[in-house]
């Protein structure tokens, strides 16, 4: 109850059933286990922010790389998808570092398993993307090649509403 402190449920739903497509969204982040939640109102914008809340990294979105470009430079042991491509067809958006951390204040996450995030152009350009876990009691941003992928990373998304 902690992330719900002044959230009008029924103005949720009111903007729930006024965009079908975003309980798509919704119910495919839930499907692949990422537990979406209500985070945030965006007052400026008049959006609910909802953020993947699972305890660790959904298991639905593990073992990809970061982008197209990434999962086509693979020659070989090529993953299923990337996590771009896969955000774009759910719907939702590729957590930022900023977005983390914000998740990171509402309690502990990704304590065993890492999360890919939404990486900076230059970083990207470099053949190289971010990805965040809590280690120690601290949000710890580190860097990995594009086309890397490992069975206790995935990606966390954000959808506002």
């Amino acid at each position: 109850m902690n992330r719900h402190k002044g959230v009008e449920w029924d103005k949720v739903q009111a903007k729930l059933e006024a965009n079908p497509e975003k309980l798509w969204s919704l119910d495919d982040m839930e499907s692949t286990g990422g537990e979406p939640d209500v985070v945030a109102y965006d007052n400026q914008r008049d959006e609910y922010v909802f953020y993947d809340c699972s305890a660790e990294s959904p298991k639905g979105r593990r073992s990809l790389c970061y982008d197209r470009e990434a999962l086509d430079s693979r020659k070989e042991f090529k993953p299923a998808n990337s996590i771009i491509d896969m955000a774009a067809d759910m719907g939702i958006d590729v957590l930022t570092e900023e977005q983390y951390r914000e998740l990171q204040q509402l309690g502990s996450f990704d304590t065993k398993t890492s999360s890919w995030l939404k990486t900076p152009a230059d970083v990207r350009r470099l053949g190289g993307a971010i990805f965040g876990d809590l280690r120690y009691s601290r949000v710890f941003i580190y860097h990995n090649g594009a086309d890397s992928y490992y069975a206790a990373r995935g990606f966390r998304g954000a959808l506002r509403v």
